[in-house]
C-alpha cells in the first residue's frame, strides 16, 4: 500500500518511468481548477513539461491515508515554488482512486484557499 508515496516521490524527482508504473493507462487527473488530463501519456507529458519549469519546487507530505475497503487513498501535502523571488506555499489534499491491482486510476486535487474577507 505504498503506491501513493511512490507516485509523489516520483513526481518530485521527475522520475516519469515510476509515475507511469504507478498509474493506469487510462488514468484521469482532475486539478484544482477542474483542468483534466486523461490517459497516462497525456498526464505524464503534462507533468514532464510542468515540473522542471517550477522554480524552487518542493513538496512536503504531511500524511498519506489509505482506505482499502473503498480503494481510496488521501494525501495531505504542501507544494512550494518561488514566485517573484519569494516562496509561495500551497496546501493541498489529493484523493486517489485505486484499482483492484493497486494502481492509481484517478487523482483529484484540491487546494486550501483563504476564507472570505
Amino acid at each position: 500500500m505504498d503506491v501513493v508515496e511512490r507516485y509523489l516521490a516520483a513526481v518530485s524527482s521527475h522520475d516519469w518511468d515510476t509515475v507511469r508504473a504507478c498509474v493506469r493507462d487510462d488514468v484521469v487527473r482532475v486539478g484544482p481548477y477542474r483542468d483534466e488530463y486523461r490517459g497516462c501519456d497525456a498526464y505524464v507529458a503534462f507533468l514532464a513539461e510542468l515540473m522542471p519549469a517550477l522554480p524552487g519546487y518542493a513538496m512536503d507530505i504531511t500524511r498519506v491515508t489509505y482506505a482499502p475497503a473503498s480503494r481510496l487513498a488521501f494525501a495531505e501535502l504542501a507544494e512550494t515554488v518561488i514566485v517573484g523571488g519569494a516562496p509561495l506555499r500551497t496546501e493541498e489534499a489529493l484523493v486517489f482512486q485505486l484499482d483492484a491491482a493497486g494502481a492509481i486510476a484517478r487523482i483529484d486535487i484540491f487546494i486550501k484557499t483563504d476564507g472570505p474577507r
